[in-house]
């Protein structure tokens, strides 16, 4: 009997965690990991922080280690674009023309870049980030500018402000909301952290829908509506992203805003399973599509485990991180889309907790420089520990030991 054979399409934290996982289930399989990039995969938070500030290139974070996926027992082919599954065939076509065998194939596609009609993909100092090369690019024309827009002022446009500033370029975020990251924290952590982008020079206007834009000899000029026009010497764009369900969707899989899958990352093929940012997937709420990486990795986890004959289901409490400056942001759990009890933990300067509780049980946490606690908050979620509100909110009691206590 021949092995089977996975195949494993995006190589981003949730392909890799797949192929990693595929292996650890089954020895024997032959595990291909198929990518549209030129190089060894890589992790992406540091592009927009350590990469674009020279520090780090994006091939000092390779994603499976020092020795890559191959020295996994891993197959990876690189450079290749998928175009098209075959699902009576089993098979995927390269855009060369190849048709790759699959017993259980893992789609793991990853997001697209939201793109805006006032700044196309590719006309000069206009700037995306999402890939290797789109930051390297940035980077290089980082380096002779003095000013830079940033369009958006959700995570990745204040790292790239961030990152901009601590290597001394003028910044200017322009936000059509009436506040920053709007679809991640309330409005007084916002607060918070728009203030210390200002401490640190950064001019943030907000409620400004842009409505012209005009290519300078040496830079950009934007108008937007709530004042003077901005000019810079290249625009970053960072308007959120949407799921790379283009392949999915052309085989016929069931799509809605992201790849539906179920608990066990399985799509409406059951040869065919998904993960990461591409998907839509049972929530604690109803169905959700989330984009950071833990989710991906481990998400990713569940799916090679599961094309490789393992029966995981996806069960976990999502979290994410974002560095800027010396403030490190983050958060875990689910937010919850109705009422509940909120918390504030007073834990120093430059640093906060925010909980949300559902009845006795902790369903999310955010916090600033807070990493430990974090980490035992994200436990007690996990286990759905009951918990009183009065103990959260009392900086005395250490949230380590009433997971220590409850359990």
């Amino acid at each position: 009997m021949s092995a089977r054979r996975i195949v494993i399409v995006g190589a981003g934290p949730a392909g890799v965690g797949a192929a990693l996982a595929a292996r650890q289930q089954d020895a024997a399989a032959d595990v291909l990991l198929v990518s549209d990039e030129p190089c060894e995969p890589y992790e992406k938070p540091p592009l927009s922080k350590a990469v674009l500030t020279g520090k780090a290139k994006p091939a000092d974070a390779p994603i499976a280690g020092p020795r890559g996926v191959g020295g996994q027992g891993i197959a990876l082919k690189i450079g290749t674009r998928c175009t098209a599954i075959n699902r009576v065939a089993r098979n995927v076509t390269t855009e060369a023309g190849e048709h790759i065998h699959y017993d259980a194939l893992v789609l793991a596609t990853g997001s697209l870049n939201r793109t805006l009609p006032l700044f196309p993909p590719g006309r000069p100092r206009i700037h995306y980030l999402r890939s290797h090369d789109e930051a390297l690019a940035l980077r290089e024309e980082l380096g002779r500018a003095r000013t830079v827009l940033v369009v958006g002022a959700g995570l990745i446009g204040l790292e790239v402000a961030a990152s901009a500033r601590a290597i001394g370029i003028a910044v200017t975020v322009v936000e059509i909301a009436p506040r920053i990251l709007a679809r991640v924290c309330d409005e007084e952590t916002a607060a918070l952290i728009q203030a210390y982008h200002t401490k640190h020079g950064v001019d943030i206007r907000l409620g400004a829908a842009i409505t012209a834009v005009q290519n300078l000899p040496d830079g950009i000029a934007v108008e937007t509506k709530a004042g003077e026009p901005v000019t810079a010497d290249l625009v970053v764009v960072g308007a959120g992203v949407g799921p790379d369900d283009r392949l999915a969707k052309a085989a016929g899989l069931a799509v809605q805003d992201g790849i539906i899958i179920d608990a066990r990352c399985v799509t409406s093929d059951p040869s065919i399973l998904a993960a990461g940012d591409c998907t839509r997937f049972p929530g604690p709420h109803g169905p959700v599509r989330l984009e950071n990486w833990r989710h991906a990795q481990e998400q990713g986890a569940v799916a090679g485990r599961n094309a490789a004959g393992g029966e995981t289901t996806y069960n976990v409490a999502p979290s994410f991180w974002s560095e800027q400056y010396d403030l490190y942001i983050q958060g875990a759990g689910w937010p919850l889309p109705h009422g509940s009890t909120k918390v504030r933990r007073a834990i120093g300067p430059n640093a906060l907790l925010r909980f949300e509780l559902d009845g006795h049980r902790l369903a999310y946490v955010f916090g600033i420089n807070a990493q430990r606690d974090i980490a035992a908050a994200r436990r007690l979620i996990e286990r759905r520990v009951p918990i009183d509100p009065a103990e959260l909110a009392d900086p005395s009691k250490p949230l380590a030991a009433m997971l220590r206590a409850k359990t």
